[in-house]
């Protein structure tokens, strides 16, 4: 990889379009995009958003089916662990955003603070609260699988954060992520056919990072029963058609996601022959992918856009990992992220209440390699 950038920065000398913006610099042959960097000033920057959001309450949307009125409660009521951010799976991903930023940023400004307030939130009392909302009747399907994986991706930051609140905070989760866990493994032999969609439902994102939490935790059930739906599903896709993509709304891809996740399923030698079937495109090392066009970001759907921006990058850099002939993705991830990040924080609540999550999972998918 060193040694393309390296290339492509000597034929930018020779002949190049300069950048006035400092985010890329332009050759006759290929566009290079400056490798985006989470370091600690970038770090406390982001952090302002999920810690600004998860005590915010109002405005909400509950997502809920209501039974009685009893179920006409506060969000706050209904879902004392994770009642912010304007949704529950937002919510939930917050606390992920500021457990990942801690972990890797100990000295954040707020370092402090931030531990109070995931102390106070992810109780015992507080995720039992949780885990009997989902009991109910009529909340077997809530947060399936979106609100599901994000759930998990927590546990796992919790599980890889050496950290003394690490463990007490993983402990109090346990109840609501062991009964994710048996969803997961209870649904997935019902679902017979994947959900190829830009938004919450799109199958692929629920099952990779519910595998990197069996993975990580080594839950063989788990990890056996993704590993088959994803073969069932996807095994014999091919033409995925990208260029259709991305819908109006949508902040995840479908090609790139379910790309992502066989990369995490399949052995290398099987990936390299199921990607180049599916998507054979990007082999190629000019390959490119213009960035998702936000026109209003005071719209909360339209701002989608910047999330897929963030979700294709993370995608991208999955696929490039430990793959040489696959390493010219990350600038075209680069160019995506760079696209996006500067305009989340200080912004609209509409994206500023989700997309640091984003941001922050993009962030650390380009310092793999």
């Amino acid at each position: 990889m060193k040694t393309l950038f390296l290339l492509v920065a000597i034929l930018s000398i020779a002949g190049c379009d300069s950048s006035h913006d400092g985010i890329t610099i332009k050759s006759n042959a290929i566009e290079m995009n400056t490798l985006p960097q989470l370091d600690l000033a970038e770090a406390n920057r982001l952090a302002q958003l999920p810690l600004h959001c998860i005590e915010i309450e109002y405005p909400n949307k509950l997502n809920q089916v209501i039974a009685s009125a009893e179920d006409l409660q506060s969000p706050k009521k209904l879902h004392p662990a994770f009642y912010g951010c304007f949704d529950w799976h937002s919510a939930v991903h917050g606390h992920w955003s500021l457990v990942s930023l801690l972990r890797q940023f100990p000295d954040l400004e707020k370092a402090a603070l931030i531990k109070e307030k995931l102390l106070v939130r992810i109780t015992k009392k507080n995720i039992l609260a949780e885990v009997a909302y989902f009991e109910g009747v009529h909340n077997k399907p809530f947060e399936r699988t979106y609100g599901w994986a994000w759930i998990l991706k927590l546990a796992e930051e919790l599980h890889a954060w050496d950290d003394p609140i690490a463990k007490e905070l993983t402990d109090n989760l346990k109840p609501l992520t062991n009964l994710l866990i048996n969803r997961y493994i209870e649904f997935l032999p019902k679902l017979n056919y994947p959900i190829r969609v830009g938004e919450h439902t799109n199958t692929a994102f629920g099952l990779s990072f519910a595998w990197d939490y069996a993975n990580a935790i080594e839950h063989r059930e788990l990890k056996e029963a993704i590993e088959q739906r994803a073969k069932n599903f996807y095994s014999n896709d091919e033409g995925c058609p990208i260029d259709w993509e991305p819908s109006g709304y949508d902040f995840l891809s479908p090609c790139l996601e379910e790309a992502a996740l066989m990369k995490r399923i399949l052995t290398k030698p099987e990936f390299k022959d199921w990607i180049n079937d599916f998507l054979p495109q990007l082999r190629d090392e000019t390959f490119d992918l213009e960035v998702g066009k936000v026109t209003d970001r005071n719209d909360g759907k339209l701002v989608h856009l910047d999330g897929v921006n963030f979700s294709r990058a993370w995608s991208l850099n999955k696929i490039a990992q430990n793959l040489t002939e696959y390493e010219h993705l990350k600038n075209v991830a680069n160019k995506h992220i760079n696209y996006s990040l500067p305009n989340i924080v200080n912004d609209e609540y509409e994206g500023g209440h989700w997309l640091g999550s984003f941001a922050i999972y993009a962030l650390n998918s380009a310092g793999h390699d």
